[in-house]
């Protein structure tokens, strides 16, 4: 028996308990910090510090690491939330069977090629990873810049007027985070 797709105004806190259970064992990297915590923070930023109200786009960020991290898959995501929520879902979703180059070089086309709203939303995962990543080694803020970099040059491809201010406040957190690497 499937699940109904929650109302537009559940579909946020839906996607929040979804991601909460499918995240449940998982840590960042400081091996302390539960998981689900970095997606609330992106969806946190999706709202509150880039200004879009979208529930689809605030469920989206919630779940942005579903597909790539736990056993959910986008047929469970077109089911629980929608066909927008899971493309932008799957688009935000590296293939993990590709050899670690071969990965990053189409994850990078697909978000070249990706509508506004997933660019905004990987706007605002690395917006928290960039930030997250201050406790990290120099040479691990030096990795998470230059992937964030590699990033960048592909949202900005296509980049609509509504999603300029979230890519300068993203420019702007790197700078920062490498102004402290050169210091």
């Amino acid at each position: 028996m499937s699940t109904p797709t929650p109302s537009l105004a559940d579909l946020p806190f839906e996607a929040a308990a979804f991601a909460a259970r499918a995240h449940r064992h998982a840590v960042r990297k400081d091996n302390q910090t539960p998981y689900v915590s970095h997606v609330f923070r992106v969806c946190l930023v999706v709202r509150h510090t880039f200004g879009f109200d979208d529930p689809r786009m605030l469920a989206a960020a919630l779940l942005h690491d579903t597909i790539e991290d736990t056993t959910t898959d986008a047929d469970d995501l077109v089911e629980r939330f929608g066909p927008d929520v899971a493309r932008w879902v799957a688009a935000l979703t590296k293939d993990m069977r590709l050899p670690h180059d071969a990965r990053e070089d189409a994850y990078t086309k697909v978000l070249a090629a990706a509508e506004w709203q997933v660019k905004a939303l990987k706007l605002a995962d690395l917006y928290d990873n960039l930030g997250d990543c201050r406790s990290f080694s120099p040479n691990g803020r030096r990795k998470t810049a230059a992937k964030a970099h590699a990033y960048l040059g592909a949202i900005r491809q296509n980049l609509p007027d509504a999603v300029r201010p979230a890519l300068a406040l993203v420019e702007q957190r790197l700078a920062s985070l490498e102004v402290g690497l050169t210091s």
